[in-house]
């Protein structure tokens, strides 16, 4: 039983694993260079997210509460981002699939914490939207800086503590069988499954995590677009609904991106070929905090504008430097 550390003197009766074994794609060779493409969509994410964070800090005329929210928002694609693809390049294509019993828990909790996070901030930026379109005079009162930033720690304090949860109930199991997870990353329901023991409360919390993190901010977000469509309605020109419109296209481009491929992933379940998921869920990782800086620079105005009076400063200080 070298292979285990057992917890032997101590009145505990589980076995925890030394290390856990990141599976990868099964039967499906040359799969390296889909790790390869990975990295390239993860450099591109950090250069777009790092870009808006910098333009949104730069300029003054975008710290405004919604930019409060676009600026987590990068934030935490930036850190899911570099979080996972530089563990799973490690693993993948430097051939080190075993991954210790303490990072793996640590893996999944950022992972897990920063996906959270991602659809939780896309109701922050439902609800402003949903404010500045039915209450636009009241706009400044109701969505202040304040009320923005008391909304995204109380989702970062409920994502936290959620994955803290998950994470805590893991450590109750007993792994005496196998310790290959068939994920590309600490997956939280392939590890669970792996366990000897009873496993209900970390199958429940994963259950619950998924209407929690996942299907209740997609209601919100529904609803609100509900509630925005009632109130374009009402609208008397064509031109002043488009006009409205085009203020959410950004948002309900993100909310698209991300929930279709995660809805499909986590409705499917354990129906779902390994193969198939590991593909769909590392894209939905990948893919959102790659596109979300291009389709706010593209589809947000304000801030095409400040990129440009931004490079605009930079070539003139540059030639009054020459």
């Amino acid at each position: 039983m070298d292979f285990f550390n057992s917890a032997s003197g101590r009145n505990i009766t589980f076995v925890r694993p030394a290390y856990f074994i990141i599976s990868g794609f099964i039967g499906i060779p040359n799969m390296k260079y889909y790790y390869v493409f990975l990295f390239f969509l993860y450099v591109i994410s950090v250069l777009g997210n790092t870009a808006v964070m910098v333009v949104i800090y730069l300029d003054h005329n975008l710290q405004t509460p919604k930019y409060v929210a676009v600026f987590n928002l990068a934030f935490v694609d930036l850190l899911g981002s570099s979080a996972l693809v530089p563990k799973v390049i490690d693993i993948f294509l430097f051939n080190h699939y075993n991954i210790s019993y303490n990072d793996c828990l640590t893996f999944l909790f950022f992972c897990y914490t920063c996906l959270s996070m991602q659809a939780l901030n896309l109701v922050a930026l439902s609800y402003d939207r949903l404010v500045a379109i039915i209450y636009p005079l009241h706009y400044q009162v109701k969505m202040t800086h304040r009320f923005m930033f008391s909304l995204i720690v109380s989702f970062w304090i409920i994502a936290i503590i959620a994955l803290l949860t998950a994470v805590g109930l893991l450590t109750r199991l007993s792994f005496c069988k196998s310790v290959v997870i068939n994920s590309y990353f600490c997956d939280h329901g392939q590890i669970y499954r792996l366990a000897c023991n009873d496993y209900t409360p970390n199958d429940v919390i994963g259950k619950l995590l998924h209407y929690v993190i996942l299907y209740l901010p997609l209601i919100i977000i529904v609803c609100s677009y509900i509630c925005i469509g009632k109130a374009l309605a009402k609208v008397a020109t064509v031109q002043e609904r488009v006009k409205a419109l085009k203020t959410c296209s950004a948002h309900l481009s993100l909310v698209a991106i991300y929930f279709i491929p995660i809805m499909i992933t986590f409705g499917m379940g354990a129906q779902i070929d390994p193969n198939f998921r590991i593909i769909n869920l590392s894209l939905t990782s990948v893919l959102p905090p790659m596109l979300n800086p291009i389709i706010y620079v593209l589809q947000t105005h304000e801030i095409k504008v400040s990129m440009k009076r931004i490079l605009k400063v930079r070539r003139q200080s540059k030639i009054l430097v020459k």
